[in-house]
């Protein structure tokens, strides 16, 4: 298993787009007996999605929000450890909400898997899951921890790499600091109580503020981070 998780981290650090990833995902879904991928990364409330599930299913589990009852989700970010997991073990949960999700779960082909759960920066949490319409996953195939990490990380920065390249023009893209400084204001710190933060003048925060806004065409910097916002760029 531990080559085969290295030829994925390979693949997700050579891709130079996401039809390359989704390709060497569900690839790697296949050869393991799963017939869908899904990488998920939530903050608070946002969501951001990656995956080979049916666009139907895509557009309701989305729509209604279903992230915040979805026990694949909750769980592994309640444990933060790789778990296996099968809806047919849902049934006791009883609000009539959970019951139509994972109906229509199991509807669209997505009855057990495995999820892979990783910390990210400023409460972020990535996971990487494998589905299938089979009733039980195999999780002995994931047992090694550090590289399914490695594996979700790969994905993770490769797919923010590939946006940031698309959307933004290479002389166009962010210096580590500007960066950092823009987070910090998505997260809603005034200028003085990011310099706190980071350790830096506020005079040295406004002037990296003032460079991404000149960079990303920014007149205000809630401007600029509803740019970043829309373009995942932070």
């Amino acid at each position: 298993m531990n080559g085969d998780l290295c030829s994925l981290i390979d693949m997700a650090e050579a891709a130079h787009n996401e039809r390359m990833i989704k390709r060497g995902l569900k690839s790697f879904a296949i050869s393991f007996g799963f017939e869908r991928f899904a990488y998920l990364q939530t903050e608070g409330l946002r969501l951001r999605t990656f995956n080979s599930y049916p666009e139907k299913w895509q557009d309701t589990y989305l729509g209604s929000q279903y992230s915040l009852i979805d026990p694949a989700v909750t769980e592994a970010k309640r444990r933060m450890e790789t778990i296996s997991w099968t809806a047919d073990n849902w049934r006791a949960r009883g609000t009539s909400e959970f019951k139509r999700f994972r109906e229509q779960a199991i509807a669209h082909g997505i009855r057990s898997g495995v999820t892979i759960p990783v910390k990210g920066g400023y409460g972020s949490v990535m996971m990487l899951t494998f589905a299938s319409s089979e009733k039980k996953a195999d999780i002995s195939k994931f047992q090694d921890q550090q590289k399914a990490i490695q594996a979700v990380m790969a994905i993770h920065y490769r797919l923010k790499i590939i946006a940031a390249a698309t959307i933004v023009a290479p002389k166009r893209l962010l210096s580590p600091r500007e960066a950092m400084c823009l987070m910090w204001a998505t997260k809603g710190k005034n200028v003085l109580e990011t310099a706190e933060v980071m350790g830096i003048s506020s005079r040295t925060v406004q002037h990296y503020l003032d460079s991404a806004r000149r960079k990303l065409d920014a007149a205000t910097v809630p401007q600029l981070v509803a740019i970043a916002k829309d373009h995942d760029l932070v």
